[in-house]
């Protein structure tokens, strides 16, 4: 079996045997299909996909179990999947977005709700039954509020409108230019829209965010329990579309707004969960994403237990 887990940073594969050993694994570049158009995004991964084959000896696969970012429709699964079967890889292919590989990778059967914070956010969930819960997440079009890149930009905002007068004060006036050695928002705001501190540095400001709220900023500490209360409203939204409110759950937090378990954060998170989901379980993902693509394919071709024990078992090791 081919397991991939393609995100918007990096790529990782592996090839794994039908008892659960890894057999050969590579690593590339981000997966990027709105930006570069399917076919060249999958000539990416050809590269990738043939350093893991040639480590483990083999020319294709029984199955391709790949979680992609970008994936955010069925419809842009099967496309996908379609993609994949081209390149003949493995006899079957199932493609899913990347926040399924998080779940699957966190949890010791498919089942649970996963909410993933990184430049933005994501939830899904699955049942062992097969149904799943999932959403867009396409940013504030499809009703998404906060990740990195959004509150970087929220906290902007309110700083800008702070310096110039037409919003109240707070710290983050100060905080987020001093990150770059600027003494004001208007320096920052200058040096970002005529290129001299590139647009991909801003997700340099969450963290910066983050410590300005532990200072005691309220308009900070706002952004902050606002970002809690986004995650904690998609995950009890998944758990009641699955009929699991009621049942004990796990729910996974991963990316890296969440992972970096940011004490502010993860307490109102948590804290929030408890008064709306009692029985939800949250704990943070530190497994490798590419466990759980591993994890999703062994659970399609009803690999037996000790197959899922001992992949997970060569992640857990690192």
């Amino acid at each position: 079996m081919l397991a991939v887990d393609a995100g918007n940073s990096k790529t990782d594969v592996a090839v794994i045997a039908p008892d659960g050993e890894v057999l050969g694994a590579a690593r590339g570049g981000g997966f990027q299909p709105p930006t570069v158009g399917v076919t060249t995004a999958v000539d990416g991964l050809a590269e990738v996909v043939r350093r893991a084959f040639a480590e483990a000896r083999v020319a294709s696969v029984d199955h391709v179990s790949a979680c992609l970012a970008n994936a955010d429709f069925p419809v842009e699964e099967q496309g996908l999947a379609a993609e994949l079967r081209t390149r003949a890889w493995g006899t079957t292919v199932e493609v899913r977005n990347d926040t399924f590989a998080i779940l699957r990778a966190g949890v010791a059967e498919p089942r649970g709700v996963a909410v993933v914070c990184g430049a933005g956010v994501n939830c899904v969930g699955m049942r062992t039954d097969g149904r799943t819960a999932r959403f867009p997440a396409l940013g504030r079009v499809s009703g998404d509020w906060g990740g990195g890149w959004g509150l970087a930009e929220e906290a902007m905002w309110h700083a800008a409108r702070a310096e110039d007068g037409r919003g109240g004060p707070t710290a983050l006036a100060r905080t987020l230019p001093a990150h770059f050695g600027l003494d004001s928002m208007y320096a920052l705001i200058e040096a970002l829209h005529l290129g001299h501190i590139p647009a991909v540095r801003r997700h340099e400001l969450t963290p910066v965010l983050f410590a300005t709220a532990t200072g005691g900023d309220p308009v900070a500490r706002a952004l902050v329990d606002r970002m809690a209360e986004e995650v904690v409203a998609m995950a009890t939204v998944a758990l009641t579309r699955l009929d699991l409110l009621g049942e004990e759950t796990p729910v996974l937090l991963g990316g890296g707004v969440l992972a970096a378990r940011h004490p502010l954060l993860d307490a109102r998170i948590r804290e929030a969960l408890a008064a709306a989901a009692p029985k939800a379980v949250p704990r943070v993902v530190t497994a490798a994403p590419v466990l759980g693509a591993a994890l999703l394919g062994l659970d399609h071709v009803g690999a037996p237990r000790d197959a899922h024990a001992r992949v997970r078992a060569h992640y857990e090791r690192g």
